[in-house]
């Protein structure tokens, strides 16, 4: 084994062991420099977020959720609108829904709105509207796990909780130099038992924001930009070389190809008609044009006679409008978007929780998925969505992330 310049064939094989069986955060002193470093780092480097600027359990409560799967610089403006138009958890609770999910749109992941409504509906049924403080009142409450309680209370209440998310996982693992796949129960166990050791008597708010922000900034998934970290002596995965080995390369996705279809169907009358997607399926909650999702069909005929017999509205299609390119999770979709013959109003009225008939200027207030928004603005954008000439258009492919939670 070739050793690097002034290393002492003893040192080298404790490096190694440390990497194999972690050892080093145990030691109270190496905690102490790496606490010290870090949080000096980020008395100069800490980003102004609006949620920093006043931190109360509701505000860091909206930003975590909104942030789980969901990068800061998306989630910025998301924040500043919804805490405008909700900036108690009461005015959240009395939200309507349709104006809820309109706000959320774009987010991504819209069951993180639902349970957010749901939990602020139960708080002010339980407490008139007042965040607990307890660790398992936050715990049980709808949409929040583990992680999410303790960012919400060590961040605005200061209480001493560990926080093990995306970026404290990969800084906590290349700190101890762990080599374990990270989504195993013992890595898990180890990685929890770090972050709890990490934290300060007092202070836990400004330690686990920043080593989420040392994350975010420098220790990064690629590319890490260890010249810069504040703790780099201090790290073992810097030490041996593995910052990019460590942690381990999640499992590569396997992407399938789907092919689904959408119908615009005009309405007698005026307007388009939209139906409410059910709880338990992509989406649930937002309103979409007809489509179907469910398994593979030879063309938009067979799709059509399928949402006909399912929904009891005659699906005719006409022709072709576009195509949209888009990924939802592992599949990657071409979606058709075809015009359909036009259906009576009588047809369709009576079930307003289900079916909705909107009008051309009133679509851009609903809210509907990312592809339902893109035919959208297809006939809010021509005079004669008749005229519509067939175009393809592409979306970028999101990035798949597993909960935090």
């Amino acid at each position: 084994m070739t050793l690097p310049r002034g290393e002492s064939p003893r040192r080298s094989r404790a490096v190694v062991a440390d990497a194999v069986v972690p050892s080093n955060w145990t030691d109270a002193r190496w905690r102490g420099r790496v606490r010290g470093r870090l949080l000096a780092w980020f008395s100069h480097n800490a980003r102004r977020l609006p949620w920093r600027d006043d931190p109360t359990p509701y505000h860091v409560w909206v930003s975590e959720i909104m942030l789980q799967q969901t990068q800061v610089a998306t989630v910025v403006d998301y924040y500043q609108r919804f805490i405008a138009a909700y900036p108690t958890i009461a005015d959240l609770a009395a939200a309507d829904e349709k104006q809820l999910m309109r706000l959320w749109e774009g987010l991504g992941y819209y069951r993180r709105a639902r349970s957010l409504h749901a939990a602020a509906k139960r708080l002010v049924e339980t407490s008139g509207g007042v965040f607990p403080e307890s660790y398992d009142e936050v715990l049980a409450l709808p949409g929040i796990g583990r992680y999410t309680a303790g960012a919400i209370l060590s961040i605005s209440r200061d209480q001493r909780l560990p926080v093990l998310e995306g970026n404290t996982v990969r800084v906590y693992s290349r700190w101890i130099g762990l080599r374990q796949d990270v989504a195993t129960a013992a890595a898990k166990q180890t990685l929890w038992g770090v972050a709890t050791a990490m934290l300060p008597r007092v202070g836990s708010s400004r330690f686990n924001q920043a080593a989420m922000e040392l994350g975010a900034l420098v220790c990064k998934p690629k590319g890490p930009l260890c010249d810069q970290c504040c703790v780099r002596a201090e790290c073992q995965a810097h030490r041996l070389g593995l910052q990019d080995q460590i942690p381990g390369k999640v499992t590569k996705i396997e992407y399938q190809s789907r092919r689904e279809f959408a119908f615009v169907i005009p309405v007698d009358g005026g307007g388009f008609l939209l139906a409410r997607i059910p709880d338990g399926q992509r989406w649930a909650g937002l309103w979409d044009f007809f489509r179907w999702t469910d398994g593979d069909v030879p063309d938009a005929a067979a799709a059509a006679m399928a949402l006909t017999r399912r929904s009891g509205i005659d699906v005719r299609p006409t022709r072709q409008l576009m195509t949209i390119q888009h990924a939802v999770t592992r599949y990657r979709i071409t979606l058709e978007v075809h015009l359909a013959d036009a259906v009576r109003l009588a047809d369709v009225a009576g079930n307003p929780e289900r079916l909705r008939v909107v009008a051309r200027e009133e679509l851009a207030h609903w809210p509907l998925n990312t592809t339902g928004r893109k035919i959208a603005r297809m006939l809010t954008d021509q005079q004669d969505a008749a005229a519509t000439k067939p175009i393809v258009r592409r979306t970028a492919r999101a990035k798949v992330r597993p909960p935090s939670d």
